[in-house]
């Protein structure tokens, strides 16, 4: 039940701009926003002019709760300690997980929608990786690559791509032949009971990513969980803990890849 509740809270704000939470957040706030106005003009007679901020005072000071924030953090960390020669991205949150690697490499990112903008550190190319073609002059260009909740949209045309039931898979294959023998790939996606919640993403069996991943020449090193409500945890893969994972509503697994040799 509040995994759907949270389903139509995102469809209500994201898609039609109508949210609930801040709303009754924010008119909570109106009776506080009204006291301090009045005594901040008490004591302060220049120029003034009013844009209310409602509803900041009952958020905490900064979202670390976010499956983004965990995500990106991690990741980056890693890239960091590892120090790869090369690091390629795909698809992942310019203004999350990008920013924080370019803050101290170089990277390069690949998206299906183009970016225009300059940003110091970041090489910027557009190309469908669903389509192997616009990748030939790249196959093992990198020593680690990551893509992070990107996957999950291949082919579901949300982002103006072909419309393709296979296009993950086509796609996992393809980001792996841009690996060099021996590197590190980063995936997060969603996972759970298999599904598509057209159009927005799927919903993966664990199993289908991972058997996916090992067709491509991958070996899984690592997974770890993350939810929006807890810190990551570092999963103890197993057939019977798999099971259970694919049988979970929703969690965000960050699966961490190596190419054979």
């Amino acid at each position: 039940m509040r995994y759907h509740l949270k389903k139509f809270h995102w469809i209500l704000s994201s898609q039609f701009g109508l949210d609930l939470r801040l709303l009754f957040q924010s008119i909570r706030g109106i009776p506080a926003y009204l006291y301090d106005l009045l005594s901040f003009r008490k004591d302060y007679k220049g120029k003034f002019m009013l844009k209310p901020c409602l509803h900041d005072r009952y958020q905490e000071g900064g979202s670390t709760k976010s499956e983004y924030f965990w995500q990106d953090l991690l990741v980056a960390r890693a890239i960091y300690q590892d120090c790869p020669s090369k690091h390629v991205d795909i698809g992942s949150r310019v203004d999350g997980f990008v920013a924080h690697v370019a803050s101290f490499r170089e990277c390069e990112v690949f998206d299906v929608r183009l970016i225009s903008t300059n940003v110091p550190g970041v090489i910027f190319r557009q190309a469908d990786l669903m389509d192997p073609d616009s990748l030939s002059e790249n196959e093992a260009c990198c020593d680690s690559l990551s893509c992070l909740h990107a996957i999950e949209h291949f082919g579901l045309g949300r982002y103006g791509d072909p419309v393709n039931p296979k296009g993950y898979k086509q796609g996992l294959a393809n980001m792996a032949k841009l690996l060099k023998s021996g590197g590190t790939f980063y995936l997060s996606t969603p996972i759970g009971i298999e599904r598509v919640e057209f159009n927005a993403n799927w919903v993966f069996d664990p199993r289908t990513i991972i058997q996916a991943a090992e067709e491509s020449g991958l070996t899984l090193k690592k997974l770890i969980i993350i939810t929006p409500e807890n810190e990551p945890i570092e999963f103890i893969v197993n057939p019977e803990s798999i099971t259970a994972l694919a049988q979970s509503q929703y969690q965000l697994g960050l699966f961490i890849f190596n190419k054979s040799n």
